[in-house]
């Protein structure tokens, strides 16, 4: 539990997708239907607009009926954690800053992209956000798509900030999220909490196992009540059934990552039913030959 929210942002947390119809304009209903199929899943949290929500490709009228959609589902049913990154330090301050207007519990903000600022660059970034907004901010890193990676002392650094609360860490780096969630865990002995959510499906387990806080997950789109059981369960200490309901995850995990994320967890949201439709451009569909790959593992994955 978050002392400055009272509210708990250990768990598991889909980052959702963004409907398309046919045309390529937003399915808002196709939106609220994965609202409540997450939230009747058992899901613990949600994390729209980010890199699965094709946030690079929707304007900001549309980001904004989005916000005010998923926090008239969800808002006190489950967090909500909004992306409002930008690598404008001005635009990103905005975005948080419509997060919270909007009923947002959190902003994700991610790492400057393209620019490629030094540490005292991010440093100054995630100051000025967390300072001007005046909502939590959770930090994204994934160096594979800013170019920038923030390791463990520039992470120390940014988890002193008041108003920001954790990290989606998504290096990939085990070494380095053991450094950060060790980091973390003296931050709450201080009395301030710093989360730690891995941003990799795969590593979830590991990240639990090395005392981190849980996961925002692709996989869950499709496949939340199980994503939940097995954050549930490394939390709990229950490594036995964490580990069974990892293995059992992985090949489906493997899949949905087979092309650049969200085109293969929404060909799959398809193929079992759910709203998702195309990606936008610069993205294309999923190749013919890794459809076939994911198709099996839908088809394998047992959601119940």
């Amino acid at each position: 539990m978050n002392k400055e929210t009272g509210l708990d942002f250990r768990g598991a947390f889909t980052a959702l997708v963004t409907p398309m119809k046919a045309n390529g304009d937003i399915d808002y209903e196709g939106f609220r239907t994965l609202i409540d199929f997450q939230l009747a899943q058992g899901i613990d949290g949600l994390v729209p607009l980010g890199t699965t929500g094709e946030t690079p490709t929707l304007d900001e009228d549309e980001e904004e009926k989005l916000i005010k959609i998923i926090v008239k589902e969800a808002k006190g049913k489950v967090p909500l954690i909004i992306g409002a990154g930008s690598n404008s330090t001005k635009s990103a301050v905005a975005y948080t800053k419509r997060a919270k207007e909007l009923g947002a519990d959190a902003a994700l903000v991610v790492t400057p992209y393209y620019n490629k600022p030094n540490d005292e660059g991010v440093f100054l970034h995630f100051e000025t956000v967390a300072r001007e907004s005046g909502i939590p901010i959770i930090v994204y890193n994934i160096a594979s798509r800013t170019g920038k990676n923030i390791g463990a002392p520039l992470m120390d650094r940014l988890s002193l900030i008041p108003g920001v609360i954790g990290v989606k860490e998504s290096s990939g780096d085990i070494g380095q999220m053991g450094d950060i969630i060790a980091l973390a865990r003296k931050r709450k002995a201080e009395g301030k909490d710093f989360f730690v959510l891995s941003g990799d499906d795969a590593l979830a387990l590991p990240t639990l196992a090395l005392g981190g806080d849980g996961v925002v997950s692709v996989a869950s789109n499709l496949a939340p009540a199980k994503i939940a059981a097995l954050v549930k369960a490394g939390l709990g200490g229950d490594f036995v059934a964490a580990r069974t309901l990892h293995y059992e995850l992985l090949p489906f995990i493997k899949a949905v990552f087979i092309e650049t994320n969200p085109i293969p967890i929404k060909a799959a949201l398809s193929m079992a039913g759910l709203p998702a439709g195309p990606v936008r451009p610069p993205l294309a569909p999923l190749s013919e030959s890794n459809r076939r790959a994911l198709e099996a593992a839908v088809k394998g994955l047992n959601r119940d």
